[in-house]
């Protein structure tokens, strides 16, 4: 079967016809959008691409364990930062 594999809500990966819409990080378990700056940055700089993971959609990265980006996603991170400091 050819197509992309993508990170499901269980945290594991699968086959998808489609393109994930959201990419992560499997070391730091980071998600975010495709064209995050940051994350551009990293890849740019190499050595991010192996740990590169990709997601349908935003729900699966959290479903995943997966925690927002600071810098593409603020208004998630601060959710995400508040809840962990309760």
């Amino acid at each position: 079967m050819s197509g992309y594999t993508l990170i499901g809500t269980d945290g594991r990966p699968y086959r998808s016809p489609v393109k994930g819409r959201w990419g992560g990080h499997r070391r730091t378990r980071i998600y975010g959008r495709l064209d995050c700056p940051a994350a551009l940055r990293a890849v740019g700089r190499g050595g991010y691409a192996t740990h590169r993971v990709f997601f349908a959609d935003e729900p699966a990265a959290v479903a995943a364990g997966y925690r927002p980006c600071a810098v593409c996603c603020a208004g998630a991170y601060r959710s995400w930062k508040a809840g962990q400091a309760r």
